[in-house]
């Protein structure tokens, strides 16, 4: 490996623990200076030269996002708490030792499929996984997703259309949970007699932990057979808003998005939305109109956002045309995130970071969820009048129950 090599991937390997998914301010100061000159921007080891902040406020401004003076010195305070503990030789030396590694952009082998995601494409990939089981093509692809609770219904034809596809040489995505998710990994791999993954899973914590730990002995075997990757570094914790936006990756991944099971307000819907934003297909299996774990897939179909689908025949239907005849519209802008009880992205990073049993101070809470001080102090304060934060005393906090 060159210099040139080592420091990109040294650089992307500690962006990604300095920045949460989708900080747009991050991810276009990277674009604007490169991942190199941008880390040593954004631990504040240089500063700010005015052409890349000129390229950072054209971003920011053509994606209809605030941009200005202010914008990047707020990132600045939530991204200093971190700085301290950068380490991405550490990272790097942490994925290699568990047989994975560091995917970037700059790699041929960089999933293409990822760069529909544009601004919002992730930093780098940590992968594990079977060495000889390469990304699949777009149009061989599908996700499967859906339910944690999921009913018998739900497992079986989730299986069933699993099963069916992988049959049928497509690679099956997902998020490894419990439920839909962890039953079409399963499916999958039991049908898969192809070279490429057999299923890849897209966790929102780090590559180095099976999480949910009742998935443990399945997520090692989508690690033997397939892929299991995140864009957060190793050690890093599953929180609520890298739950939301592993979602894209799962959607920017696959031809088309199938949602088995869903309730009225899933995070499924929330694949499926960015799938639709991203110009893919969408599916939903139509349930009993009795069941609240089918609402979410009525609500797809009502709306037209998805096409109603019951086997794995009319879901490769769904999948297969796609690369031929559909492109992203990079007019599409990608679909606003459901409804989560009112709370700004800041407050859901916040919440993330409370602990539920014992207190923690302002100053950790800034490390831990990315924000700054008078950020976190001015959340906490809108949490404590919803009553999700509470002061269990001077400069002591705890997550609070609504």
């Amino acid at each position: 490996m060159s210099t040139v090599e080592e420091e990109l991937l040294l650089a992307r390997a500690a962006l990604s623990r300095l920045f949460e998914p989708s900080d747009t301010v991050g991810l276009a100061l990277v674009s604007a200076a490169g991942p190199t000159a941008a880390l040593r921007i954004a631990s504040g080891e240089v500063r700010l030269p005015p052409e890349v902040a000129a390229g950072i406020g054209q971003m920011l401004g053509s994606a209809g996002t605030a941009s200005g003076p202010g914008v990047f010195t707020e990132a600045l305070g939530r991204w200093t708490p971190r700085v301290a503990d950068l380490a991405p030789g550490r990272d790097l030396e942490t994925i290699r030792r568990l047989g994975g590694e560091l995917l970037i952009p700059e790699d041929p082998r960089w999933p293409e499929a990822l760069r529909h995601l544009e601004a919002g494409m992730p930093l780098c990939l940590w992968v594990r996984g079977n060495p000889e089981a390469a990304f699949p093509e777009l149009n061989r692809t599908v996700a499967v997703v859906g339910s944690r609770d999921a009913t018998g219904y739900g497992l079986s034809i989730t299986g069933d259309i699993s099963a069916g596809l992988a049959n049928r040489g497509y690679t099956i995505v997902s998020g490894g949970a419990y439920g839909i998710d962890a039953q079409a990994h399963r499916a999958a791999l039991a049908a898969s007699t192809g070279n490429s993954a057999a299923t890849i899973a897209v966790m929102a914590c780090g590559a180095d932990r099976f999480y949910p730990a009742g998935n443990e002995d399945l997520l090692r075997s989508v690690a033997d057979r397939g892929l299991l990757l995140s864009e957060v570094p190793p050690g890093s914790a599953p929180t609520r808003w890298r739950f939301l936006q592993r979602n894209r990756i799962i959607a920017a991944l696959s031809a088309a998005t199938v949602v088995v099971e869903a309730r009225w307000r899933s995070g499924a819907l929330n694949t499926a939305h960015h799938a639709a934003g991203l110009g893919r297909e969408v599916g939903a299996v139509p349930g009993s109109v009795y069941s609240a774990n089918s609402a979410g897939c009525h609500r797809l179909l009502r709306d037209g956002s998805a096409v109603c689908v019951t086997d794995a025949q009319e879901v490769a239907e769904l999948a297969g045309p796609l690369a031929d005849s559909r492109t992203p519209d990079s007019s599409d802008s990608p679909a606003p995130l459901e409804d989560h009880d009112g709370l700004t992205v800041e407050d859901l990073l916040l919440l993330d970071a409370l602990p539920v049993r014992s207190s923690t101070t302002i100053d950790k809470l800034a490390r831990v969820a990315g924000l700054s001080v008078p950020g976190v102090r001015a959340g906490l304060a809108r949490l404590e009048l919803e009553g999700l934060a509470i002061r269990s005393g001077p400069d002591q906090w705890r997550r609070g129950h609504r």
